[in-house]
């Protein structure tokens, strides 16, 4: 079982993303967006992730970089292949992960939301790794941010549809459900 101290989660890694603010609201923390990333596009693995977050990328490791170059990402947590987390951001703060968004007639998700990124792409399957460590993630924000239940989770896609494909219909939403504690999820 996770738990969370300090907003952040206890045991995972941490290293500090500068693409990151106050929230408007500090205790507004009402939705969990999952997400998907891999860098290079459909590679696994290799460091560029959190040089991505941290604003450490450089152009010439691949040519894809370049169309990235200059942008400025952040999520509050990575789950790798292996199911490892790396938070970037505590929960208390703004992560920039959701962009142009709406969840539920509300704008700007990103000032009231936790963004949780799964190494992988929209078309190969995540690794059973990973929706263990994504439900024991989600328990424990459900249990240290009670606004969020399972009716506030939502893919990028939900909340940028259109410009998001993110987590993909390679993500089995009701493998994720089953595994989380039906305690908390009302």
């Amino acid at each position: 079982m996770l738990t969370i101290s300090d907003h952040r989660i206890d045991g995972a890694t941490f290293l500090p993303s500068p693409h990151c603010n106050e929230r408007p609201e500090c205790n507004d923390v009402s939705l969990l967006v999952i997400h998907n990333i891999s860098l290079p596009p459909g590679e696994f693995g290799g460091p560029y992730i959190t040089q991505f977050f941290q604003g450490e990328l450089t152009s010439k490791a691949h040519p894809f970089f370049d169309e990235i170059r200059g942008m400025q990402v952040s999520a509050h947590c990575l789950i790798r292949r292996d199911g490892s987390v790396i938070q970037f951001v505590p929960f208390d703060k703004r992560a920039w992960h959701a962009g142009v968004s709406c969840f539920e007639g509300r704008e700007q998700c990103n000032d009231f939301s936790i963004g949780i990124e799964l190494e992988g792409t929209d078309d190969l399957p995540y690794t059973d790794a990973q929706y263990q460590t994504l439900s024991a993630v989600t328990d424990a924000i459900i249990q240290a941010y009670p606004a969020i239940n399972m009716a506030r989770i939502a893919g990028h896609d939900e909340i940028a549809p259109g410009r998001k494909t993110d987590p993909g219909r390679a993500f089995n939403w009701s493998k994720f459900r089953a595994l989380v504690s039906p305690l908390k999820t009302s």
